[in-house]
């Protein structure tokens, strides 16, 4: 237990965090007082969501705080153990398959430089195993995860990783995206080399941006063959 005066000391630190910008890293505060969370942040494609994990990751670096970034091994669209962004960043970072124990591999990293925060992308990829892991490290190790997936597939079919996190995590971000509409996207579309929708197949095919369209619902719906969409498409609420 800290004493009244280290006590103190980490409550002016966790103000001084909560005074920043929205986009520091709010996790760090939590961290410092001992406390830590599972963070699921999440969007259809190309939201984003690498942009931001990145640019988290920075800001705990500029404030001289250990992160380790773990991506799925087999999404190599950045180069294998690499972290990408539609805009240009990138970053190396350790990768995981469905074997992995993520707890154990995170203590092990922990022992061996302090941590003060796991960075997780592709996050749909987690087994379910592997998301109580990750909730493992934020209760026992006291540090905090920050997960960064796909919610839902081509099918409009949640993915077994993202649905744990929907369950586990303690803070939930959706990261937003717009259809070409103009309103939300929340559903994706997957189309083969000549452009068609794609409605049966593997749930995990990794491609480039062009392979998937982000879209509302509506036109989602539109772009499957629902024939119960509004034919006007307009995509006015």
């Amino acid at each position: 237990m800290p004493s009244s005066r280290e006590g103190i000391l980490l409550c002016r630190v966790c103000t001084a965090f909560r005074a920043l910008p929205a986009c520091a890293p709010r996790a760090a505060a939590a961290w410092l007082c001992g406390m830590a969370k599972l963070y699921f942040n999440y969007s259809t494609m190309n939201a984003g969501k690498s942009t931001l994990l990145l640019q988290a990751a920075h800001n705990y670096g500029e404030r001289g705080m250990e992160v380790y970034l773990l991506t799925a091994r087999l999404d190599t669209r950045a180069g294998e153990g690499r972290i990408g962004s539609r805009i240009g960043l990138g970053r190396e970072a350790d990768t995981f398959t469905p074997e992995d124990d993520l707890f154990a591999r995170i203590a092990a990293e922990h022992e061996a430089r302090d941590l003060a925060c796991i960075f997780v992308d592709e996050a749909q990829f987690l087994t379910e195993a592997q998301v109580w892991q990750l909730a493992r490290v934020a209760d026992d190790l006291k540090i905090p995860v920050m997960a960064y997936g796909l919610r839902v597939d081509f099918r409009g079919q949640l993915f077994p990783g993202s649905a744990v996190l929907l369950a586990l995590a303690d803070t939930m971000r959706e990261v937003r995206t717009i259809c070409h509409c103009g309103r939300k996207a929340t559903m994706v579309i997957r189309q083969d080399g000549d452009g068609r929708v794609v409605t049966a197949g593997d749930q995990v095919q990794i491609g480039g941006n062009e392979t998937y369209i982000s879209l509302c619902r509506k036109h989602w719906r539109e772009a499957v063959g629902d024939r119960a969409a509004d034919e006007d498409g307009t995509g006015t609420a």
